[in-house]
């Protein structure tokens, strides 16, 4: 078995379903809807059912992606200071995004970062082995690379892979 300092652990997660009823406020600042909420809850609760929580998450400073990031850092028992809001991580391209994971400090081993669509969804299909037409709102990508730095991940070190989504346990 692989030592853990020799695992890196990424996490993609998308916000959760956010509102348009709101046209007088930018999109930085349009809020999760009930089922945004719901669907943020659910998908945390499964991931806490199978993972441990990860060292730190990432987001975007945009409300429905740092709203869908507190409540997975809620439910998975996170403390507030692993919460980190990173200009970066809205609406930035896969190559924007991938360059972060890059640059990241090595003595991380598990991150996961929230952001959006189209670039969560291009830096997943960089990965998985079965592309993705669209990464739903709510869903998550986990992927595990065998490396010990982040600056080394790829296709090539990739170890195991998986692509969950809210309707899967509807």
């Amino acid at each position: 078995m692989d030592k853990p300092s020799e695992l890196k652990k990424l996490y993609v997660v998308r916000h959760g379903k956010s509102s348009w009823d709101y046209p007088g406020i930018g999109d930085i600042d349009r809020p999760l809807i009930e089922r945004g909420i719901s669907s943020s809850y659910r998908m945390a609760r499964e991931f806490f059912g199978k993972n441990p929580p990860p060292d730190i998450l990432f987001t975007s400073p945009a409300i429905r992606a740092l709203h869908t990031a507190a409540i997975f850092a809620r439910t998975l028992e996170m403390p507030s200071g692993l919460v980190r809001i990173e200009n970066l991580l809205y609406m930035h391209s896969d190559e924007d995004l991938l360059a972060f994971i890059y640059a990241l400090d090595d003595s991380l081993h598990s991150v996961m970062i929230f952001g959006h669509n189209p670039g969560l969804t291009d830096l997943a299909n960089r990965f998985l082995t079965d592309k993705i037409d669209n990464l739903p709102t709510s869903a998550l990508v986990s992927l595990t690379f065998n490396t010990g730095s982040w600056k080394d991940i790829g296709r090539n070190t990739l170890h195991a892979e998986d692509f969950d989504y809210p309707k899967k346990h509807l």
